[in-house]
């Protein structure tokens, strides 16, 4: 039978649209008028405040929006020993000249190390809030190579990758075993990498930097399955994979079919999320790789703009996943967050909200 509640039926990525106090104190934190304690206190009350209004929704994975980010994957990744922030990223669509902006790129100066708890304290701010389930998002370790490949990796500490790759698995085991002794039983990587091999450009760009795009999958589950390793029977893991959500922008295309093996029979997670809200995802065929064992959240709904669709083309697709795999391994979300940096996406709260309880919607008449 397959693993579910988590994932839930209707569930959904983690990040959500910041409120304008957040807005107004990071502006502040910025200018030097607001120290961190003072941002912290701000960012508190607006976690406090949100939640209600999240598990209103019906939604039962609760995160805290990822309001004390301004980047999904930056803000954690720059914790670890070793790692810098430097640069920018190049991207496959418009996104450049659409928001005028791309992420900034991570590169290891040093060894790497878990020298403190991450996210712990974030997941105890939420599990004291609520009686739901808490949920974690963390990004993939497979974010600390990618986009720089072997270049960014400082050859005096690590002239072996096979080392690097040891060291990094290691920080998110830590990481894990910290979480999982605080109480988290629910966790997600969020992972560009393995999406973005699914797209011809992006996959060019692996090969520029020296990488081959058809060997990648394979190093990055054994990455993952490496990080994951020894974790307990009561911790669902769960991978969404994203092709770039950066102000209802995106960064590439492709379906799923150049990762699809690996990725299903070779990844030791519990439940995919997977976007699947456009034309740019492909069709459902690579599902026919999943086993019995494991979840497909289908992110049918998205969170890119604001009108919602129509329930009966929802239930349409679920039942043409359906023909690759059984309803019983599916579930339903948005394709991505709402705010996956600290900008957000061009919708409003109010359509934040009405998309969840959509989603929830649903679920409830496809599964009840």
């Amino acid at each position: 039978m397959t693993k579910v509640n988590p994932p839930f039926r209707a569930d959904h990525v983690g990040s959500l649209l910041r409120p304008p106090a957040v807005h107004e104190a990071r502006a502040c934190h910025a200018a030097g008028e607001l120290d961190d304690a003072g941002l912290a206190a701000v960012e508190d009350t607006a976690i406090e405040e949100m939640i209600p209004k999240l598990a209103a929704t019906g939604i039962e994975a609760i995160t805290d929006g990822e309001f004390r980010r301004a980047w999904f994957h930056l803000d954690f990744l720059e914790e670890l020993g070793g790692v810098s922030v430097t640069g920018a990223i190049a991207s496959s669509s418009d996104s450049k000249d659409t928001v005028g902006v791309t992420p900034p790129k991570l590169s290891v100066t040093g060894t790497l190390e878990h020298t403190h708890d991450i996210q712990v304290p974030d997941y105890r701010f939420v599990s004291s809030h609520t009686d739901l389930t808490p949920k974690v998002c963390i990004p993939s370790p497979t974010m600390v190579h990618f986009r720089g490949g072997r270049a960014a990796i400082d050859i005096e500490s690590y002239p072996d990758l096979d080392v690097f790759f040891e060291d990094l698995a290691q920080c998110y085991r830590d990481e894990i075993a910290s979480l999982y002794a605080a109480g988290c039983r629910y966790i997600q990587l969020d992972d560009t990498n393995l999406a973005y091999l699914c797209d011809p450009a992006m996959r060019q760009g692996a090969v520029e930097r020296g990488d081959d795009p058809n060997e990648l999958p394979r190093t990055y589950a054994h990455l993952i399955n490496a990080a994951l390793d020894g974790r307990p029977d009561d911790l669902t893991v769960a991978i969404h994979l994203c092709r770039g959500n950066f102000r209802s922008t995106h960064f590439a295309s492709g379906g799923y079919e150049p990762v699809a093996e690996v990725l299903f029979t070779e990844l030791d997670v519990d439940a995919y999320f997977l976007e699947y809200d456009d034309e740019r995802s492909g069709d459902f065929a690579p599902l026919r790789f999943v086993p019995d064992d494991k979840t497909v959240v289908l992110g049918l709904v998205t969170s890119k703009r604001p009108e919602l669709e129509p329930i009966d083309g929802l239930k349409a697709r679920i039942d043409e996943a359906g023909t690759y795999l059984s309803h019983d391994q599916m579930c339903l979300s948005p394709q991505c967050g709402f705010s996956s940096t600290v900008h957000g996406n061009e919708i409003s709260e109010n359509d934040q909200w009405a998309k969840l309880r959509h989603v929830v919607a649903v679920a409830e008449q496809v599964w009840g």
